[in-house]
């Protein structure tokens, strides 16, 4: 049997974009997708995963937990405290281990469900590890896990759970935890961050000796999570340089004598590094002989002024890449959407898991409208 195709990032093919009849396929598709029935119509969050091309639905206790091997899509509802209008954000999740067809899936849904609701909705592509604050800002808890969701989470049989590694990361929304799933080794560990060991039934977090209050508070609140979902963990905390939780350090295949002398990696001079710009570039996206070219228009402050209707401009904001396509745009400029985007990554040669957004003319969202000076 033919092994699936993992995903390639850097491949700009997954935007789910093509010709006018794939269109009319899609919106016909989205027209008898039983998943879409009734979707968008009120504010909350809904989330699918693609499992053998098909869109199937999470059940909401689930909702934040997310696993490499799988593709979803995510959707939010929302409208301004003092408006009735309502407003949509579609992003599609891609694990780093999913494959293209779940890739390709994902995407070509997006689309299709941004067909069923108007194409209004802003489209945004989230990859593993690179996720942008808006689309964190949903979870209290985001948690990534090794494998695919038929692997369990809740399920906590001491015959038949899998021990897992997570590392607190610093999240890019104040007041959502990042937890990603590292190997269950001693090499994991570093002395400037905390990480949580569950096992089931019982649960441990390590603090590194440099790691902040905040990522132990995280750590925390994360196993209070745990507790509260499986009625009931036993949780132990230990810091760098104890030599007691003999299990903590068994599961790490590490005798508990020899983890006071153990040398811990140090991430001494890594802080606060980043591989983006932080300054602003507006770019004007033109295609000729069917390829992109991309002119800078304005760089530091820019303001929705600068954008006008028809054309379709590109803001890299360093940290995340927004498509703006104006109302009076070519329909075929209107299609081209995360595509774009990508072709930028990579012409660029910028980081291909950037978080993409693409946002209509009247139809930016807050996230959007942030990145713009006042």
């Amino acid at each position: 049997m033919m092994k699936p195709k993992q995903l390639d990032i850097s491949e700009t093919n997954i935007a789910g974009l093509g010709t006018d009849l794939e269109k009319k396929v899609r919106l016909s598709a989205a027209e008898t997708e039983a998943q879409w029935r009734g979707v968008g119509k009120d504010v909350g969050l809904r989330i699918w995963r693609i499992i053998n091309f098909r869109v199937v639905p999470l059940q909401p206790q689930d909702y934040g937990h997310f696993y490499t091997g799988d593709s979803y899509i995510v959707l939010n509802t929302w409208k301004e405290p003092s408006a009735p209008k309502l407003y949509h954000d579609i992003h599609f999740w891609l694990g780093l281990e999913t494959t293209q067809d779940e890739a390709g899936t994902a995407a070509y849904k997006t689309v299709e469900l941004d067909d069923f609701l108007g194409t209004l909705p802003v489209q945004h592509r989230e990859i593993q590890g690179s996720e942008s604050p808006l689309f964190l800002s949903y979870f209290k808890n985001f948690v990534v896990s090794k494998g695919g969701a038929d692997s369990g989470f809740k399920h906590v049989t001491p015959t038949t759970y899998r021990s897992r590694l997570y590392q607190i990361q610093r999240s890019q929304h104040k007041n959502s935890a990042q937890l990603y799933e590292v190997p269950m080794s001693v090499d994991s560990l570093n002395d400037g961050d905390v990480f949580v060991l569950d096992a089931g039934k019982k649960v441990y977090q390590w603090n590194g000796k440099e790691s902040s209050g905040i990522e132990k508070v995280t750590a925390a609140s994360f196993c209070r999570y745990l507790d509260d979902e499986r009625a009931g963990v036993e949780v132990k905390v230990i810091e760098q340089g104890d030599s007691d939780g003999a299990e903590f350090w068994g599961l790490l295949s590490m005798p508990a004598s020899s983890a006071r002398d153990l040398k811990i990696k140090s991430t001494s001079g890594t802080r606060g590094l980043s591989s983006t710009s932080s300054e602003k570039v507006l770019l004007r996206t033109v295609r000729q002989s069917g390829k992109y070219t991309f002119t800078e228009v304005r760089r530091g402050n820019i303001t929705l002024a600068d954008f006008k209707s028809d054309d379709v401009f590109l803001l890299d904001i360093g940290s995340e890449v927004f498509v703006w396509i104006g109302r009076e745009s070519t329909s075929n400029e209107r299609r081209s959407g995360l595509a774009l985007a990508l072709e930028y990554l990579v012409q660029q040669r910028r980081p291909a898991s950037l978080p993409l957004s693409r946002v209509l003319e009247g139809g930016e969202n807050t996230a959007f409208r942030n990145a713009l000076s006042r």
